[in-house]
């Protein structure tokens, strides 16, 4: 348990703590913004950490993206929750973070490591925009919000396709 693993820990104990600050407190003070906000931080930090002083782990590598989906989940849905935005998008979202981690595992399991696409960067990056900008519920970022979401429901659609045609060998019944 090295420390990047450890940050990678603190982020997924992070994801109760901004679901039920939200759950009280709503998007009348941004304090669930915060704890959310500095959640995403850590993933940006567990992963130089783990980079730069080589340690990286199998621990990690399975851990660190299956909590960053829980963490954006997690805040897709008290936004749901809170009619801040609709369910289906959301649906499109959760479906296909479930079918492309399943497709990553059928991947690996025949020996093919897929790379983070361009695509799948612009998804995570336009995610993590909106779910900010939603979270803070400032009434100038609200409406740009909203469409950075939509923008990133796009992309979400968009990459899931990219992986899958760019990976087709994967489903090639011999390999299954």
């Amino acid at each position: 348990m090295n420390l990047a693993n450890k940050i990678t820990l603190v982020r997924l104990f992070l994801i109760p703590v901004f679901v039920i600050i939200f759950m009280i407190s709503g998007r009348d003070m941004n304090i669930a913004a915060i704890v959310f906000i500095i959640a995403s931080f850590t993933d940006a930090v567990d992963g130089h950490i783990a980079r730069s002083r080589n340690m990286i782990t199998n621990f990690g590598k399975f851990t660190d993206p299956l909590i960053d989906k829980v963490l954006t989940m997690a805040a897709f849905l008290v936004l749901v929750e809170d009619n801040t935005i609709p369910a289906w998008p959301v649906i499109i979202i959760i479906s296909r973070e479930l079918i492309i981690t399943g497709f990553r595992t059928l991947a690996a399991d025949s020996g093919i490591t897929i790379a983070a696409s361009m695509w799948g960067k612009a998804k995570t990056t336009s995610q993590m925009i909106s779910l900010v900008m939603l979270l803070l519920n400032a009434p100038s970022l609200n409406k740009a919000g909203i469409f950075v979401f939509y923008i990133a429901v796009i992309l979400t659609v968009i990459s899931g396709v990219d992986y899958i045609v760019k990976n087709k060998k994967v489903l090639d019944l011999e390999n299954i």
